[in-house]
Protein backbone atom coordinates (compact mmCIF):
# COMPACT_ATOMS: atom_id res chain seq x y z
CA UNK A 1 0.00 0.00 0.00
CA UNK A 2 1.03 3.61 -0.44
CA UNK A 3 2.78 5.36 2.43
CA UNK A 4 4.82 8.41 3.39
CA UNK A 5 6.57 10.05 6.32
CA UNK A 6 5.81 13.64 7.33
CA UNK A 7 8.99 15.74 7.52
CA UNK A 8 9.65 19.32 8.57
CA UNK A 9 12.09 21.51 6.65
CA UNK A 10 14.06 21.93 9.88
CA UNK A 11 14.74 18.16 9.73
CA UNK A 12 16.20 18.54 6.25
CA UNK A 13 18.27 21.56 7.24
CA UNK A 14 19.54 19.98 10.44
CA UNK A 15 20.40 16.46 9.26
CA UNK A 16 20.78 17.07 5.54
CA UNK A 17 18.51 16.03 2.70
CA UNK A 18 20.56 12.98 1.71
CA UNK A 19 20.72 11.58 5.22
CA UNK A 20 17.02 12.08 5.92
CA UNK A 21 15.94 10.58 2.61
CA UNK A 22 18.25 7.60 2.96
CA UNK A 23 16.82 6.86 6.37
CA UNK A 24 13.22 7.28 5.17
CA UNK A 25 13.87 5.11 2.11
CA UNK A 26 15.11 2.43 4.49
CA UNK A 27 11.74 2.37 6.21
CA UNK A 28 10.15 1.07 3.03
CA UNK A 29 7.76 3.98 2.59
CA UNK A 30 6.90 5.25 -0.86
CA UNK A 31 6.88 8.97 -0.28
CA UNK A 32 7.88 12.06 1.66
CA UNK A 33 5.35 14.64 2.87
CA UNK A 34 7.30 17.83 3.47
CA UNK A 35 6.10 20.93 5.34
CA UNK A 36 6.20 23.41 2.45
CA UNK A 37 4.22 26.01 4.42
CA UNK A 38 3.82 25.63 8.18
CA UNK A 39 2.66 27.46 11.26
CA UNK A 40 4.64 28.68 14.25
CA UNK A 41 5.31 26.19 17.03
CA UNK A 42 7.83 25.16 19.66
CA UNK A 43 8.65 21.46 19.51
CA UNK A 44 10.80 18.96 21.33
CA UNK A 45 12.91 17.43 18.57
CA UNK A 46 14.85 14.43 19.94
CA UNK A 47 17.32 14.08 17.06
CA UNK A 48 17.20 17.59 15.65
CA UNK A 49 19.98 20.12 15.26
CA UNK A 50 18.37 21.71 18.32
CA UNK A 51 16.56 19.57 20.89
CA UNK A 52 13.95 22.34 21.22
CA UNK A 53 13.03 23.70 17.82
CA UNK A 54 11.33 27.04 17.31
CA UNK A 55 9.32 27.10 14.08
CA UNK A 56 7.99 30.32 12.61
CA UNK A 57 5.06 30.90 10.28
CA UNK A 58 6.60 30.50 6.88
CA UNK A 59 6.41 29.28 3.29
CA UNK A 60 9.68 27.53 2.52
CA UNK A 61 10.02 28.52 -1.13
CA UNK A 62 10.16 31.67 -3.21
CA UNK A 63 6.51 32.67 -3.70
CA UNK A 64 5.69 33.78 -7.26
CA UNK A 65 4.87 37.49 -7.24
CA UNK A 66 2.15 37.12 -9.87
CA UNK A 67 0.02 34.81 -7.70
CA UNK A 68 -0.48 36.83 -4.53
CA UNK A 69 -2.30 40.08 -3.83
CA UNK A 70 -2.91 41.64 -0.41
CA UNK A 71 -2.01 38.57 1.64
CA UNK A 72 1.40 37.14 0.83
CA UNK A 73 3.17 34.14 2.35
CA UNK A 74 5.52 34.85 5.22
CA UNK A 75 9.01 33.98 3.91
CA UNK A 76 10.52 30.95 5.60
CA UNK A 77 13.71 29.08 4.61
CA UNK A 78 13.52 29.87 0.94
CA UNK A 79 16.13 27.31 -0.11
CA UNK A 80 14.87 24.47 2.09
CA UNK A 81 13.31 22.51 -0.77
CA UNK A 82 16.12 23.02 -3.29
CA UNK A 83 17.03 19.71 -4.88
CA UNK A 84 14.43 17.78 -2.90
CA UNK A 85 12.33 16.84 -5.91
CA UNK A 86 15.31 15.33 -7.71
CA UNK A 87 16.59 13.58 -4.59
CA UNK A 88 13.19 11.94 -4.09
CA UNK A 89 12.98 10.90 -7.74
CA UNK A 90 16.40 9.26 -7.54
CA UNK A 91 15.15 7.12 -4.66
CA UNK A 92 11.78 6.36 -6.20
CA UNK A 93 9.94 8.44 -3.61
CA UNK A 94 6.85 10.53 -4.26
CA UNK A 95 6.96 14.09 -2.94
CA UNK A 96 3.91 15.63 -1.28
CA UNK A 97 3.65 19.28 -0.24
CA UNK A 98 2.19 19.61 3.25
CA UNK A 99 0.59 23.06 3.38
CA UNK A 100 -0.95 24.83 6.36
CA UNK A 101 -3.40 27.32 4.91
CA UNK A 102 -5.44 29.34 7.41
CA UNK A 103 -3.43 29.05 10.62
CA UNK A 104 -0.97 31.93 10.56
CA UNK A 105 -0.43 34.33 13.48
CA UNK A 106 1.97 36.52 11.52
CA UNK A 107 -0.58 37.28 8.80
CA UNK A 108 -3.30 37.65 11.43
CA UNK A 109 -1.30 40.25 13.32
CA UNK A 110 -0.51 42.10 10.11
CA UNK A 111 -4.12 41.98 8.90
CA UNK A 112 -6.46 41.45 11.89
CA UNK A 113 -9.52 42.19 9.75
CA UNK A 114 -9.11 38.83 7.96
CA UNK A 115 -9.25 36.81 11.20
CA UNK A 116 -12.31 35.31 12.87
CA UNK A 117 -14.56 37.49 15.05
CA UNK A 118 -16.55 36.00 17.91
CA UNK A 119 -20.11 36.66 19.04
CA UNK A 120 -18.95 39.58 21.22
CA UNK A 121 -17.29 41.29 18.26
CA UNK A 122 -13.76 40.47 19.43
CA UNK A 123 -10.92 39.31 17.20
CA UNK A 124 -9.15 37.30 19.86
CA UNK A 125 -7.91 34.46 17.63
CA UNK A 126 -5.42 36.19 15.38
CA UNK A 127 -3.92 32.82 14.46
CA UNK A 128 -7.11 31.87 12.62
CA UNK A 129 -7.76 33.38 9.19
CA UNK A 130 -11.44 33.30 8.30
CA UNK A 131 -12.27 31.12 5.27
CA UNK A 132 -15.18 33.40 4.38
CA UNK A 133 -13.03 36.51 3.86
CA UNK A 134 -12.40 37.16 0.14
CA UNK A 135 -8.74 38.05 0.69
CA UNK A 136 -8.17 34.83 2.64
CA UNK A 137 -9.83 32.77 -0.08
CA UNK A 138 -7.66 34.40 -2.73
CA UNK A 139 -4.58 33.72 -0.61
CA UNK A 140 -5.50 30.06 -0.13
CA UNK A 141 -5.93 29.45 -3.86
CA UNK A 142 -2.66 31.22 -4.64
CA UNK A 143 -0.77 29.30 -1.97
CA UNK A 144 -2.10 26.00 -3.32
CA UNK A 145 -0.96 26.91 -6.83
CA UNK A 146 2.47 27.94 -5.58
CA UNK A 147 3.05 24.64 -3.77
CA UNK A 148 1.74 22.58 -6.67
CA UNK A 149 4.16 24.36 -9.02
CA UNK A 150 7.07 23.00 -6.98
CA UNK A 151 6.49 19.67 -8.71
CA UNK A 152 4.54 18.06 -5.89
CA UNK A 153 2.71 14.81 -6.51
CA UNK A 154 0.02 16.17 -4.23
CA UNK A 155 -0.76 19.21 -2.09
CA UNK A 156 -1.69 18.05 1.41
CA UNK A 157 -4.04 20.67 2.85
CA UNK A 158 -4.12 21.31 6.59
CA UNK A 159 -6.26 24.01 8.26
CA UNK A 160 -8.39 24.67 5.20
CA UNK A 161 -11.51 25.06 7.35
CA UNK A 162 -12.65 26.72 10.57
CA UNK A 163 -10.79 25.90 13.78
CA UNK A 164 -12.17 25.52 17.32
CA UNK A 165 -11.56 28.00 20.10
CA UNK A 166 -8.21 27.33 21.80
CA UNK A 167 -7.49 29.78 24.62
CA UNK A 168 -4.11 29.39 26.28
CA UNK A 169 -5.69 29.91 29.69
CA UNK A 170 -9.25 29.78 30.92
CA UNK A 171 -10.24 29.70 34.56
CA UNK A 172 -13.89 29.63 33.56
CA UNK A 173 -15.18 26.05 33.17
CA UNK A 174 -16.57 26.29 29.64
CA UNK A 175 -18.45 23.18 28.61
CA UNK A 176 -17.93 21.72 25.11
CA UNK A 177 -21.02 23.44 23.75
CA UNK A 178 -20.13 26.78 25.35
CA UNK A 179 -16.64 26.61 23.83
CA UNK A 180 -18.14 25.72 20.46
CA UNK A 181 -20.48 28.72 20.50
CA UNK A 182 -17.63 30.97 21.64
CA UNK A 183 -15.55 29.77 18.69
CA UNK A 184 -18.09 30.51 15.96
CA UNK A 185 -17.08 33.34 13.63
CA UNK A 186 -19.50 36.23 13.22
CA UNK A 187 -17.46 38.45 10.92
CA UNK A 188 -19.35 40.40 8.26
CA UNK A 189 -18.53 37.85 5.55
CA UNK A 190 -19.65 34.85 7.60
CA UNK A 191 -22.88 36.58 8.55
CA UNK A 192 -23.56 37.64 4.96
CA UNK A 193 -23.02 34.09 3.67
CA UNK A 194 -25.37 32.71 6.32
CA UNK A 195 -27.99 35.35 5.51
CA UNK A 196 -27.79 34.40 1.82
CA UNK A 197 -28.76 30.88 2.89
CA UNK A 198 -31.79 32.14 4.77
CA UNK A 199 -30.29 32.18 8.27
CA UNK A 200 -31.03 35.02 10.68
CA UNK A 201 -27.37 35.61 11.53
CA UNK A 202 -28.09 38.42 13.99
CA UNK A 203 -30.33 36.19 16.08
CA UNK A 204 -27.70 33.45 16.05
CA UNK A 205 -24.99 35.87 17.15
CA UNK A 206 -27.09 37.39 19.90
CA UNK A 207 -28.09 33.98 21.23
CA UNK A 208 -24.45 32.85 21.34
CA UNK A 209 -23.46 36.05 23.17
CA UNK A 210 -26.30 35.56 25.66
CA UNK A 211 -25.38 31.95 26.45
CA UNK A 212 -21.62 32.34 26.55
CA UNK A 213 -21.90 35.64 28.38
CA UNK A 214 -23.98 33.96 31.03
CA UNK A 215 -21.36 31.27 31.61
CA UNK A 216 -18.64 33.93 31.80
CA UNK A 217 -20.76 35.67 34.43
CA UNK A 218 -21.01 32.49 36.51
CA UNK A 219 -23.84 30.40 35.04
CA UNK A 220 -23.15 26.64 35.08
CA UNK A 221 -21.55 25.38 31.83
CA UNK A 222 -23.37 23.01 29.53
CA UNK A 223 -22.61 19.33 29.99
CA UNK A 224 -22.22 16.67 27.32
CA UNK A 225 -20.75 16.45 23.84
CA UNK A 226 -21.61 18.76 20.96
CA UNK A 227 -24.27 17.24 18.73
CA UNK A 228 -26.77 18.98 16.49
CA UNK A 229 -29.65 17.76 18.65
CA UNK A 230 -28.01 18.91 21.89
CA UNK A 231 -27.05 22.23 20.32
CA UNK A 232 -30.61 22.80 19.12
CA UNK A 233 -31.94 22.25 22.62
CA UNK A 234 -29.26 24.43 24.20
CA UNK A 235 -28.94 27.33 21.77
CA UNK A 236 -31.92 27.09 19.44
CA UNK A 237 -32.45 26.24 15.76
CA UNK A 238 -31.07 29.52 14.39
CA UNK A 239 -27.65 28.86 15.93
CA UNK A 240 -27.63 25.34 14.47
CA UNK A 241 -28.63 26.73 11.08
CA UNK A 242 -25.79 29.24 11.33
CA UNK A 243 -23.36 26.44 12.14
CA UNK A 244 -24.62 24.47 9.13
CA UNK A 245 -24.10 27.47 6.87
CA UNK A 246 -20.37 27.37 7.60
CA UNK A 247 -20.09 24.20 5.53
CA UNK A 248 -20.97 26.13 2.37
CA UNK A 249 -18.06 28.48 3.05
CA UNK A 250 -15.61 25.63 3.52
CA UNK A 251 -16.93 23.47 0.67
CA UNK A 252 -16.70 26.23 -1.92
CA UNK A 253 -13.21 27.23 -0.75
CA UNK A 254 -11.91 23.66 -0.87
CA UNK A 255 -13.46 23.27 -4.33
CA UNK A 256 -11.59 26.34 -5.57
CA UNK A 257 -8.33 25.10 -4.07
CA UNK A 258 -8.76 21.59 -5.48
CA UNK A 259 -9.44 22.99 -8.95
CA UNK A 260 -6.38 25.26 -8.78
CA UNK A 261 -4.15 22.36 -7.72
CA UNK A 262 -5.49 20.20 -10.55
CA UNK A 263 -4.84 22.98 -13.06
CA UNK A 264 -1.20 22.97 -11.93
CA UNK A 265 -0.91 19.24 -12.63
CA UNK A 266 -1.15 18.00 -9.04
CA UNK A 267 -3.93 16.74 -6.78
CA UNK A 268 -5.34 17.80 -3.43
CA UNK A 269 -5.29 15.67 -0.28
CA UNK A 270 -7.69 17.31 2.17
CA UNK A 271 -7.03 16.86 5.88
CA UNK A 272 -9.88 17.47 8.27
CA UNK A 273 -8.43 18.29 11.69
CA UNK A 274 -11.30 16.79 13.67
CA UNK A 275 -9.25 13.69 14.52
CA UNK A 276 -6.58 15.90 16.08
CA UNK A 277 -9.13 18.01 17.94
CA UNK A 278 -10.51 14.84 19.50
CA UNK A 279 -7.34 12.88 20.31
CA UNK A 280 -4.20 14.95 19.87
CA UNK A 281 -3.21 15.28 23.53
CA UNK A 282 -3.46 11.72 24.77
CA UNK A 283 -4.54 9.44 21.94
CA UNK A 284 -7.88 8.90 23.68
CA UNK A 285 -10.37 10.65 21.38
CA UNK A 286 -13.82 11.55 22.62
CA UNK A 287 -16.54 9.04 21.69
CA UNK A 288 -17.98 10.48 18.48
CA UNK A 289 -16.16 9.42 15.31
CA UNK A 290 -14.22 12.19 13.58
CA UNK A 291 -16.19 11.90 10.34
CA UNK A 292 -19.44 12.38 12.25
CA UNK A 293 -18.19 15.49 14.09
CA UNK A 294 -16.40 17.18 11.17
CA UNK A 295 -19.40 19.45 10.66
CA UNK A 296 -18.32 21.36 13.76
CA UNK A 297 -15.38 22.77 11.74
CA UNK A 298 -17.57 23.49 8.73
CA UNK A 299 -16.45 20.32 6.96
CA UNK A 300 -19.15 18.56 4.90
CA UNK A 301 -17.42 15.32 3.95
CA UNK A 302 -20.27 14.10 1.75
CA UNK A 303 -20.13 17.27 -0.35
CA UNK A 304 -16.32 17.23 -0.47
CA UNK A 305 -16.37 13.62 -1.62
CA UNK A 306 -17.60 14.87 -5.00
CA UNK A 307 -14.88 17.52 -5.23
CA UNK A 308 -11.66 16.18 -3.71
CA UNK A 309 -9.75 13.10 -4.89
CA UNK A 310 -8.06 12.19 -1.60
CA UNK A 311 -8.47 12.64 2.14
CA UNK A 312 -6.13 12.37 5.10
CA UNK A 313 -7.62 10.90 8.30
CA UNK A 314 -5.79 11.97 11.46
CA UNK A 315 -6.15 8.64 13.24
CA UNK A 316 -4.74 9.85 16.54
CA UNK A 317 -5.89 6.99 18.76
CA UNK A 318 -4.27 4.28 20.86
CA UNK A 319 -6.91 1.73 19.98
CA UNK A 320 -6.66 -0.10 16.65
CA UNK A 321 -10.42 -0.63 16.53
CA UNK A 322 -10.97 3.13 16.85
CA UNK A 323 -8.55 3.74 13.96
CA UNK A 324 -10.49 1.29 11.82
CA UNK A 325 -13.81 2.83 12.80
CA UNK A 326 -12.60 6.33 11.92
CA UNK A 327 -11.27 5.23 8.52
CA UNK A 328 -14.47 3.34 7.75
CA UNK A 329 -16.64 6.30 8.69
CA UNK A 330 -14.66 8.58 6.38
CA UNK A 331 -15.02 6.20 3.47
CA UNK A 332 -18.75 5.92 3.99
CA UNK A 333 -18.94 9.72 3.94
CA UNK A 334 -16.64 10.61 1.03
CA UNK A 335 -17.31 7.55 -1.12
CA UNK A 336 -15.58 4.24 -1.61
CA UNK A 337 -13.82 5.46 -4.77
CA UNK A 338 -11.97 8.22 -2.90
CA UNK A 339 -8.41 7.75 -1.65
CA UNK A 340 -8.26 7.77 2.14
CA UNK A 341 -4.87 8.01 3.83
CA UNK A 342 -4.65 7.11 7.52
CA UNK A 343 -2.14 9.32 9.34
CA UNK A 344 -0.67 7.45 12.32
CA UNK A 345 1.67 8.55 15.08
CA UNK A 346 4.24 5.75 15.50
CA UNK A 347 5.01 6.56 19.13
CA UNK A 348 3.80 8.55 22.14
CA UNK A 349 1.01 9.09 22.98
CA UNK A 350 -0.70 6.71 20.55
CA UNK A 351 1.67 3.77 20.11
CA UNK A 352 3.61 2.27 23.00
CA UNK A 353 5.02 -0.62 20.97
CA UNK A 354 5.65 -1.95 17.49
CA UNK A 355 2.79 -4.40 17.94
CA UNK A 356 0.33 -1.60 18.64
CA UNK A 357 1.45 0.33 15.57
CA UNK A 358 1.18 -2.83 13.45
CA UNK A 359 -2.34 -3.44 14.74
CA UNK A 360 -3.40 0.10 13.84
CA UNK A 361 -1.89 -0.09 10.35
CA UNK A 362 -3.68 -3.40 9.83
CA UNK A 363 -6.93 -1.91 11.08
CA UNK A 364 -6.67 1.07 8.75
CA UNK A 365 -5.98 -1.21 5.79
CA UNK A 366 -8.82 -3.59 6.67
CA UNK A 367 -11.22 -0.62 6.94
CA UNK A 368 -10.34 0.48 3.41
CA UNK A 369 -7.45 2.93 3.73
CA UNK A 370 -5.35 2.99 0.58
CA UNK A 371 -2.34 4.53 2.32
CA UNK A 372 -0.74 4.81 5.74
CA UNK A 373 1.33 7.90 6.53
CA UNK A 374 3.47 8.50 9.62
CA UNK A 375 3.67 11.75 11.60
CA UNK A 376 6.33 13.02 12.05
CA UNK A 377 10.02 12.33 11.44
CA UNK A 378 11.57 15.04 13.60
CA UNK A 379 9.22 14.69 16.58
CA UNK A 380 9.96 11.11 17.64
CA UNK A 381 13.15 9.20 18.52
CA UNK A 382 14.85 7.06 15.89
CA UNK A 383 13.98 3.79 17.69
CA UNK A 384 10.30 4.72 17.38
CA UNK A 385 10.68 5.48 13.68
CA UNK A 386 12.28 2.06 13.32
CA UNK A 387 8.83 0.56 13.96
CA UNK A 388 7.63 1.74 10.55
CA UNK A 389 9.11 -1.09 8.39
CA UNK A 390 7.38 -3.72 10.51
CA UNK A 391 4.09 -1.84 10.36
CA UNK A 392 4.30 -1.61 6.58
CA UNK A 393 5.50 -5.19 6.25
CA UNK A 394 2.37 -6.38 8.01
CA UNK A 395 0.08 -4.34 5.70
CA UNK A 396 0.90 -5.39 2.14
Amino acid sequence: MDSSVYVFVEDLRGEGVERVLDRISGYGVRGLTVGAAHHASRDVTPHGLSRLTIRHDGAHFAAPHDLFARLRPVPGYLDALDGLRQACTERGLKLHGWTVFLRNLTLGEQHPDVTVRDCFGDRGSLTDLCPAHPDVREYAVALARAVARLGMDSVVAEALHFRPLKPQRSFVPLGPMDAYLFGLCFCDYCMARAADLGVNAEVARDECARIVGGVLDGDPPAQGEVTRAALTAYAGPEVVAYARARSETVTTLVSEVASAVAEEGSRLVFIDSTGAVKGYTDGLPTPGLAAHDAWQLGVDLVALGDLVPAFGVLAYARDAARVADDVGAYLRSVGKDREVRAVLRPGYPDSDSTDRLVAKARGAKAAGASAVDFYAYGLVPHPVLDRIPTALGETP
